[in-house]
């Protein structure tokens, strides 16, 4: 056997049906599509169209909506950062943020930053510096001796809004200073 010998196995190969090329081709006049109407002309596509019955996709309830200016936090509880301190994974001297956690592989995702969740228990004395954290981490981190400091991420179009006084609070306050 020589390379320019190589062939695929027979039939492995199928050449695509031409269609629309004489009437003994068993695929020609109307090329496998029928007699007339919309679906027999190119460039027709209709998903979800049930002959004028209300579609499935309409006819269904709908619930709930999806929010888009939700923060997207990156979730991490506390008994999983003292797993990783345990584990040697962590560095407890230095302050943990985003970028210390996603390196251990605790905060995956989470493009507002970090938010600390108070499951588990902290033995370890570490200190904080993440986007956000509820009451019972905060506790739970001073209960250790460590501390959290939250940092805000700042809306880069607000604070232009800000700057020029544009913003909803800067308007009323304008306001109440003229009456």
């Amino acid at each position: 056997m020589k390379i320019n010998e190589l062939r695929d196995n027979p039939g492995a190969r199928q050449g695509r049906v031409r269609v629309g090329r004489g009437i003994g081709s068993g695929l020609g006049k109307t090329a496998g599509r029928g007699q007339k109407g919309q679906k027999s002309r190119s460039g027709v596509s209709i998903k979800g169209f049930e002959g004028g019955q209300m579609p499935l996709h309409m006819r269904l309830p709908k619930r709930g909506f999806n929010n888009i200016f939700a923060k997207d936090y990156a979730e991490v509880n506390l008994g999983a950062i003292q797993k990783m301190i345990d584990a040697k994974k962590l560095d407890a001297k230095g302050t943990l943020d985003h970028d210390a956690l996603k390196a251990a592989g605790l905060a995956r995702g989470g493009k507002d930053g970090v938010r600390l969740l108070g499951k588990g228990e902290l033995k370890t004395k570490v200190s904080f510096k993440v986007a956000g954290a509820s009451k019972g981490a905060i506790e739970a981190v001073e209960k250790a001796g460590g501390k959290v400091e939250i940092i805000e991420k700042k809306d880069p179009a607000a604070l232009a809004a800000a700057k020029k006084g544009k913003t909803r609070d800067a308007k009323l306050a304008a306001k109440a200073k003229k009456a």
